[in-house]
């Protein structure tokens, strides 16, 4: 059974997400404030955080970094901040979905299954026979789900990954930005371009040496994105 950590500081929401995922087959750990919700995450085994951005205590972009640290658990905000630079930092930030209040609960048990379909296996699943890609000093572990740059281990999202195993299986292939929306995000492209750039940008500053001028994930104008070949 799959557990998720609903944080929030109005009781209500939490109630509701809990009797909608429990309805699912999730199990649920629930938490008013981000100090609380650090020590329970620290404490049992969490799978999925569902999390508010204005806490006490401590709020979830706080509560996000010091997650990040030492885990990649997908992260899924939910918060009444709709304005498109709050979705982007926290996405930034690590963040692994973002939906505004108010939301419809079945919405959000649907982006809780996409994030756990997306993060199980996906490596395997989509390149079965390989275990490794590596192109120049890149090298993405297909099994492991970890990206390292001239020997170091990099800290890497699930959408980050999939971006990447997406490009480098296929290097020297140009996606575009819809392309490559529908394949890592599996919902139809409606012209969300900040989406994937914000995702590319933080990619680049992974691999590259100077992510102002790229020489492995490049730009090509009007059409989308290439890895370079070795």
């Amino acid at each position: 059974m799959k557990s998720v950590l609903i944080i929030d500081d109005e009781q209500e929401i939490r109630e509701l997400l809990v009797i909608y995922l429990k309805n699912y087959g999730y199990e649920t750990f629930e938490a008013g404030n981000g100090k609380e919700a650090f020590a329970l995450f620290q404490k049992e085994a969490i799978d999925l955080v569902l999390a508010d951005i204005m806490m006490p205590e401590m709020d979830g972009i706080e509560l996000l970094r010091r997650m990040r640290q030492d885990s990649h658990v997908p992260f899924l905000f939910i918060s009444a901040k709709s304005d498109d630079m709050d979705k982007i930092n926290g996405l930034q930030l690590g963040a692994d979905d973002y939906i505004t209040k108010p939301f419809n609960p079945l919405e959000v048990v649907s982006r809780v299954q996409a994030l756990f379909r997306r993060a199980e296996s996906y490596a395997l699943q989509e390149h079965p026979n390989r275990e490794f890609i590596e192109i120049g000093d890149i090298k993405l572990d297909l099994k492991g789900c970890e990206l390292y740059k001239c020997g170091e281990k990099k800290e890497i999202t699930s959408y980050e990954f999939r971006i990447l195993a997406l490009l480098m299986s296929q290097a020297g292939r140009v996606f575009t930005k819809a392309q490559i929306y529908e394949q890592v995000w599996g919902e139809e492209y409606m012209g969300d371009e900040n989406l994937v750039m914000v995702y590319i940008s933080k990619i680049r500053d992974k691999i590259e040496d100077h992510s102002r001028n790229p020489i492995h994930l490049i730009t090509i104008r009007g059409l989308g994105y290439r890895f370079e070949k070795d």
